[in-house]
């Protein structure tokens, strides 16, 4: 019976959640997450006419430009969150320009066959962001660019919500991202995601001054 609870023990050891760097093998499963948490926290899949639009836009850039800056929650084997961040939002929305927009224009010249969804953020509006990354810029005014100039994105799917993981995630960021030397990170997220403005309110993040309550910007310090 002892050895039998010893090996219960040790499996539930082995398949709980960790935190590990990303790897170049994760990239469908964080495409994948993307989609699942992109309706405002809920599932997006088949809302647009091509499911790799969202994470054209939100997250395989990150991945591409800065590979060292993300990384991921492993459970059961598979991906399940992330976190994805550039320590410098200028510089990025120039790469971005120069080295993914021409790609994505030519993925996606016009919004696709209509799937019947009518979400808010509607598919002209998500091509239109994925050409056009100086938006990132455009948004942070009064010196922010300067006082948090890195960003990020965090998703995790419903199973791993509320464990902790999303706190330890931002830290994990927050921390490489002092080690370089950046002051301060900002992020954006849905206005109607109530439950994620929840979450960085008790992290501790801060409404910046460009904030609008259609187009909430948060930032924190990195230390």
């Amino acid at each position: 019976m002892r050895q039998t609870r010893g090996l219960a023990a040790t499996l539930t050891r082995v398949t709980e959640p960790f935190i590990r760097p990303y790897r170049t093998t994760d990239r469908d499963d964080v495409a994948d997450i993307c989609v699942r948490t992109a309706a405002a926290g809920g599932d997006a899949t088949g809302i647009y006419s091509d499911d790799l639009l969202m994470p054209e836009v939100y997250a395989l850039p990150y991945l591409e430009h800065s590979p060292d800056l993300a990384w991921v929650v492993e459970h059961e084997g598979r991906a399940t969150g992330y976190i994805l961040g550039v320590a410098d939002t200028a510089a990025f929305a120039d790469w971005w320009a120069r080295e993914w927009t021409p790609g994505f224009v030519t993925r996606h010249p016009a919004p696709g066959p209509s799937t019947g969804a009518d979400p808010g953020y509607t598919e002209a509006q998500l091509l239109r962001d994925g050409a056009d990354p100086q938006r990132m810029v455009r948004g942070l005014r009064h010196g922010e660019l300067t006082t948090h100039p890195a960003h990020l994105h965090i998703d995790l799917l419903p199973v791993l919500q509320r464990r902790g993981l999303g706190s330890r995630l931002i830290d994990t960021l927050r921390t490489a991202l002092a080690d370089r030397g950046v002051p301060g990170v900002h992020l954006g997220y849905a206005a109607e995601n109530t439950a994620a403005r929840a979450f960085y309110d008790r992290y501790g993040f801060e409404e910046l001054p460009s904030s609008t309550p259609t187009s909430p910007l948060l930032g924190i310090t990195t230390r």
